[in-house]
């Protein structure tokens, strides 16, 4: 059934054109009534428009009436304008059926409209590296387009679940080298976190997001006080030292021991140098698990990479995990 899709620039501006314009057309060639906001294009200083037309932008969002709002890019620039974001509006526009649709910067707008109001929204592709693709075949631009110049099938496939109703959940599988070392990690993953452990965990809200985003509202009246939820993590062109530095406000906060469960999705396009000796993404994720007594998965096929799933940020969910195998389910909740 086609939907109404609303098209928003309420971060960084729009520097590529082109892969504006082949968003559009991939989402009208899906059979959908595309909605280009009036300052989708707009540009000042890294911004897409200044402060006053982006908050401007997510008014008419709200607005619009739309199925789905999605934004154009991420970037930077709703972290700036947080206080004066229209949130009554926006809550209005969602329990009338709006879904708001973003990832990266968009992170914090998610989380200050969950605390703030409680609304749910969803993790899931912009318009331009979800659906922009070029014509590479190879997506060697390195921002997540997907083979032969067409968006990667799982991630259509689960925006299209979403966009008309049918999403009950997701699963995927971790990488076995991933799996905890119980000589390496806290009493919870020695247990029971080997390739035969099985438990489930119900009804946490799940939220998250971008990092370093996140980290960024650490101690705002934006940032939602969760406790035992299910956490998602994911992040670009942060070197693991970085996300692990992160992580750590986040532990000495006390976010990560209020939860149920912390998933890590994709951290990518970084560059390990010969001055690490050996530490590398797994030495975080081993040390993160050092440190909780709650279960950290890995490899959710979510961040900024070509195959992504959609998540609801802000609903309760379980998470079933058998072995590698996890499912994130919210389809039978209210």
């Amino acid at each position: 059934m086609p939907k109404h899709i609303y098209i928003y620039s309420p971060s960084g501006a729009v520097r590529d054109k082109a892969a504006f314009r082949r968003g559009v057309k991939r989402l009208q060639a899906l059979g959908h009534e595309v909605e280009v906001d009036e300052a989708a294009l707009s540009s000042f200083q890294r911004f897409a428009g200044d402060d006053a037309t982006r908050l401007a932008a997510i008014q008419r969002a709200a607005a619009s009436g739309a199925d789905v709002a999605m934004i154009s890019r991420g970037g930077y620039g709703l972290t700036r304008i947080l206080a004066n974001l229209p949130y009554k509006a926006v809550a209005k526009a969602i329990e009338r059926g709006t879904q708001f649709v973003g990832l990266s910067d968009f992170t914090a707008f998610q989380l200050a409209v969950l605390a703030r109001t409680g609304s749910p929204t969803w993790a899931g592709p912009s318009l331009c590296e979800g659906f922009g693709m070029n014509d590479q075949a190879d997506g060697a631009d390195g921002h997540g387009h997907g083979d032969e110049g067409r968006p990667d099938e799982i991630m259509e496939a689960c925006f299209e679940d979403m966009i008309q109703g049918q999403g009950e959940g997701t699963g995927w599988r971790q990488p076995r080298e991933s799996l905890p070392d119980a000589t390496k990690t806290g009493a919870f993953h020695a247990r029971r976190m080997g390739d035969e452990a099985s438990f489930t965990i119900k009804e946490g809200v799940l939220w998250g997001g971008n990092l370093a985003v996140l980290c960024a509202l650490v101690g705002t009246p934006y940032f939602p006080q969760i406790q035992g939820g299910i956490l998602f993590l994911e992040d670009v062109a942060e070197h693991p030292y970085r996300i692990e530095r992160m992580l750590s406000q986040l532990l000495h906060a006390g976010v990560l021991a209020r939860q149920k469960a912390i998933v890590l999705g994709q951290f990518t396009e970084y560059k390990l140098v010969p001055h690490d000796k050996g530490f590398k993404l797994q030495s975080v994720v081993n040390w993160l698990r050092s440190q909780l007594k709650v279960p950290v998965l890995t490899n959710l096929p979510f961040g900024h990479v070509p195959t992504k799933v959609l998540l609801p940020v802000g609903a309760k969910t379980d998470l079933v995990v058998q072995g590698r195998d996890v499912l994130l389910l919210w389809g039978h909740q209210d």
